[in-house]
C-alpha cells in the first residue's frame, strides 16, 4: 500500500432515499400550498398568499432537514481518519484506534478508540450490505498497515 492511498466512502442507500424523500416533500407542500386558498375551516379567516408562500417555504425546510442525513462521510489515509457523521466531524489519527468495529446487527460501523470511547462511523451503514463490509475492510487494512509500519519504527529505534 503506497503513503498516499485515500479511501473515501460515503452511504448509498439512505443518499438515495433523502434525496428522493427530499422532493417528494417539496412537491407535496408546494402542491398543499397552491392549494389554499378561500376560508378556513369555520370561515373566520380566509387563506391569502402569505400562507400558500409559508407552506412551499416549510417543505423546503423539510427537505433540507432530510438531506442532512445524506452528511455522513469517512476519509482515511496512512496519517489517520476523517469522519463526519450527522451532527459532528472527527479527525483521529490512527494511534488512538484501537480497532474497527461492525458488530452483528449494529446499524453502522464505530471506531473503538483506545480510550474505550467508540465513535459512531454513520457513513458505514448496514443498510449498504456489501459495501459497507467492503469500507470497514478498506479501514482495517490502512490501520493494519499503520500498526505494521509503527511497530517497524519501533524495533528500529530499539535495536540502534
Amino acid at each position: 500500500m503506497s503513503e498516499r492511498e485515500l479511501i473515501r466512502l460515503r452511504p448509498r442507500r439512505i443518499r438515495v432515499v433523502c434525496w428522493v424523500s427530499a422532493v417528494v416533500l417539496v412537491v407535496l407542500f408546494a402542491a398543499i400550498g397552491t392549494t389554499l386558498a378561500g376560508p378556513t375551516g369555520n370561515g373566520y379567516g380566509t387563506f391569502q398568499r402569505g400562507d400558500q408562500i409559508a407552506m412551499i417555504g416549510l417543505g423546503v425546510l423539510f427537505a433540507l432537514g432530510a438531506l442532512l442525513f445524506t452528511r455522513p462521510r469517512v476519509e482515511a489515509d496512512a496519517r489517520g481518519v476523517r469522519v463526519r457523521n450527522v451532527i459532528g466531524s472527527y479527525e483521529l489519527p490512527w494511534e488512538v484506534v484501537r480497532g474497527i468495529r461492525f458488530d452483528r446487527g449494529a446499524p453502522w460501523a464505530a471506531l473503538e478508540l483506545h480510550d474505550d470511547d467508540l465513535l459512531p462511523v454513520v457513513a458505514l451503514q448496514a443498510a449498504d450490505k456489501q459495501l459497507a463490509v467492503d469500507g470497514v475492510r478498506a479501514l482495517r487494512r490502512l490501520h493494519q498497515d499503520h500498526l505494521a509500519a509503527f511497530a517497524e519504527r519501533a524495533a528500529g529505534r530499539g535495536g540502534t
